[in-house]
């Protein structure tokens, strides 16, 4: 018979394999046009000098890096997808495995309305050198428009998604970089 804590250890190890299990790719950065899916948005389309870069790496990774200013009235780097359709659903939860330098980016989901600055946005937490998954479902992001919280929107509309991104707007300026692996979702549960 196995001790208590093994069960709870083994117990636990069975969920993980079963998430892991569950987990449909969204974003991998394996393709040979993968580049091609993402552009730098930086707080120079508002006078700034932040620089925000990303390349695919040898390991199938995307890095965003460069340097974030607060001169000229800046303060944001950020890399997004072009438009695409992404196939979440209501119910649905992202999580993405990312390796920081300790600084707390922004996950970023824009929709097809034409409202300037707006997005979706949850905080994305990084551990200096380690790999991180962040899991975050669809309800919990919050609408926002350079930066502040709009009140009176609900959550968004999984069919209005149509580009994904990744956010440094920390006020802390200097050199940064984060390491992204995948973005993938948790289903909803089926009734």
């Amino acid at each position: 018979m196995m001790p208590f804590l093994e069960v709870l250890f083994f117990l636990a190890l069975l969920s993980q394999v079963a998430i892991q299990d569950t987990l449909r790719p969204l974003l991998d950065f394996a393709g040979p046009d993968a580049a091609q899916r993402w552009q730098a948005v930086n707080d120079g389309v508002m006078g700034g000098v932040s620089d925000g870069r990303f390349r695919m790496t040898p390991d199938r990774t995307m890095e965003f890096f460069g340097r974030l200013s607060l001169e000229n009235n800046g303060g944001f780097a950020s890399v997004r997808t072009k438009p695409t359709n992404f196939n979440i659903h209501a119910g649905d939860t992202l999580v993405v495995r990312v390796k920081g330098d300790g600084r707390e980016y922004v996950l970023n989901l824009y929709t097809r309305s034409r409202q300037m600055a707006f997005s979706y946005r949850t905080a994305l937490p990084t551990t200096k050198n380690e790999w991180t998954e962040v899991a975050v479902p669809l309800k919990d992001f919050i609408p926002t428009s350079f930066g502040n919280r709009v009140q009176g929107m609900g959550p968004v509309e999984p069919n209005q998604i149509n580009s994904l991104g990744f956010m440094l707007s920390d006020k802390q300026p200097g050199p940064f970089k984060l390491e992204i692996d995948w973005v993938k979702i948790v289903p909803a549960p089926t009734p």
